[in-house]
């Protein structure tokens, strides 16, 4: 429930703190107090269009406040208006955008107001409004509608995977197959592509590279660089023999002619090894040239073309299962298909008699509250079958018999949608949100009506809080939380109000006169009422 809102320079309220309580929450006041304002702060901190002309006289910026307890939880809601930018939302003390704290508030608050058609316009909420009434029968109607679809979606996501008709999948199919053993015959190796291009460029320059080879081997020998080893080894040596440190460059020396000697053996050998054979070369050429083809067609790199082949190999593979189960497919999509359109006829006929129950609650509460020969409706159509059913559903009223029902949101005015909305949560027996907010639900409503309606809204606030601007002196003594909104000079001032101040504020709504003895007589035999009623 809200616990407590706080308001600063909205409009004309400059201040006001509110603490309130569970039940039934009245606010009353004089025409053109500001009684819907302290509403439309209530709808700003659940997300509510920011306009700046809400901002007062006293300062560039307004500020709502509310705290909630949400099945036991405390919720706080900050939103802040500035003439200078755009408004600043927080929750619990972060900030908030907008929509989340519209999120928040729509799962908590509902606001009925004057030109909101709210969920009596959404087919969607209509439809939830029906299921939340469903009997056991009903329920079950949804589950195996739930479950026969859930089935009709799996095949058809199964279908979809074949991504044609089965001839085309057939063709498919035989190119993969094809892609597949063309990649696998050839037998390609990772790497294998350079690993050729390097042989063939060994083979092709074979006599070239031999040359290089022999003239490197000679150099090394002894008409190259192995006499001046010898002589710079012979030098080190005497060297290190006068001289003891002069021993390492000796080694050193020594060293380098190993190596010299063990290069010389390897060149020569790699001299003998060269093999320019022909029939070697046109082998990897050809292979070079099958390799290439392949390349072109299925990737850049061997490793391209190898890849190729297994995603094609697994294709076929995917299309081979897909095909050899399509006509059994087709017939469980056929008896999938079947069971839908039965589950949903079944749950539309559970809907369409749980609306005409709730229609014809809704009709005796929407007579006890001031029409005389309301009709209400449930229309039910057909419509695709969907995740919700094969049933588009549509709310139809007329505030008279001699009028055509139609679609809500295109005939209530304010005051007869509050109402309406009133007797549909009546009817139905409840509504998932923690607040209900009424606007304007007493336009017309006089008299005995007007004492109905106040038990209604007081029976309606036993399962939750529900917050009512109202007229009437009549719905106002069933609260069990009164807010006066009153004027002083440019300034709203907002109190809870109870014992003598109560009964002034009653009889102000009794008889325009707060003094009045008479009234305050009817203020305190109403009040006396309700709490009989209430009891």
């Amino acid at each position: 429930m809200l616990e407590e809102l706080i308001v600063d320079n909205l409009g004309l309220i400059e201040h006001a703190q509110v603490e309130l309580g569970p039940g039934l929450v009245v606010v009353t006041g004089e025409t053109g107090a500001g009684k819907t304002l302290l509403l439309g702060a209530l709808g700003l901190v659940v997300g509510g269009t920011a306009r700046r002309d809400l901002i007062g006289p006293k300062g560039d910026e307004a500020t709502v406040q509310a705290r909630f307890d949400v099945d036991g939880e405390e919720r706080v809601v900050i939103r802040r208006l500035s003439s200078r930018g755009r408004s600043r939302g927080y929750l619990d003390g972060a900030m908030a955008s907008a929509g989340q704290l519209a999120e928040t508030g729509r799962a908590v608050v509902e606001i009925v107001g004057q030109h909101d058609h709210l969920r009596l316009v959404s087919g969607r909420h209509v439809r939830a409004i029906l299921d939340e009434s469903l009997d056991t029968e009903g329920r079950r109607a949804v589950e195996a509608y739930q479950a026969a679809y859930a089935d009709l979606e799996t095949l058809r996501s199964r279908a979809a995977q074949l991504g044609g008709d089965r001839h085309g999948l057939e063709r498919e199919l035989d190119m993969c197959r094809f892609q597949a053993e063309e990649i696998e015959t050839a037998a390609i190796s990772p790497g294998e592509d350079a690993e050729l291009a390097r042989a063939a460029s060994r083979h092709r320059n074979a006599t070239a590279i031999g040359e290089a080879l022999s003239a490197a081997h000679q150099g090394l020998g002894e008409d190259g660089i192995e006499p001046l080893l010898d002589q710079v080894l012979l030098a080190l040596e005497r060297a290190a023999a006068l001289d003891p440190e002069n021993a390492q460059l000796a080694r050193q020396a020594l060293d380098i002619a190993g190596l010299v000697g063990d290069l010389r053996t390897d060149v020569g050998i790699a001299a003998v090894e060269i093999d320019g054979d022909p029939g070697e070369l046109e082998r990897l050429e050809r292979r070079i040239a099958r390799l290439g083809e392949l390349q072109r067609k299925y990737g850049d790199t061997a490793a391209d073309v190898i890849a190729f082949g297994d995603a094609a190999a697994q294709r076929a593979a995917e299309l081979t299962e897909l095909l050899s189960s399509v006509d059994e497919l087709d017939e469980s999509l056929a008896r999938a298909t079947a069971a839908v359109e039965r589950t949903g006829a079944a749950l539309t006929t559970q809907r369409v008699r749980t609306g005409e129950r709730i229609a014809a609650a809704a009709v005796d509460h929407l007579r006890e509250l001031g029409f005389a020969q309301p009709v209400v409706e449930f229309a039910v159509t057909s419509q695709p079958a969907g995740p919700s059913g094969c049933d588009r559903i549509e709310l139809r009223f007329a505030s008279s018999v001699e009028l055509d029902a139609r679609p809500v949101g295109r005939i209530a005015s304010g005051g007869e949608l509050s109402r309406l909305v009133l007797a549909i949560r009546l009817a139905a027996g409840g509504s998932d949100r923690h607040i209900a907010t009424f606007d304007e639900i007493d336009a017309g409503v006089g008299g005995a009506a007007a004492l109905a309606l106040g038990q209604k809204l007081a029976g309606l606030a036993e399962r939750r809080q529900v917050l009512c601007v109202t007229h009437l002196p009549q719905v106002a003594a069933h609260a069990t939380t009164h807010v006066v909104v009153s004027r002083d000079g440019d300034t709203t001032l907002v109190e809870v109000v109870d014992g003598e101040r109560r009964i002034e504020e009653l009889t102000r709504m009794l008889a325009g006169m707060p003094d009045s003895e008479r009234g305050r007589e009817h203020a305190a035999e109403l009040l006396a009422r309700s709490a009989a009623a209430g009891s």
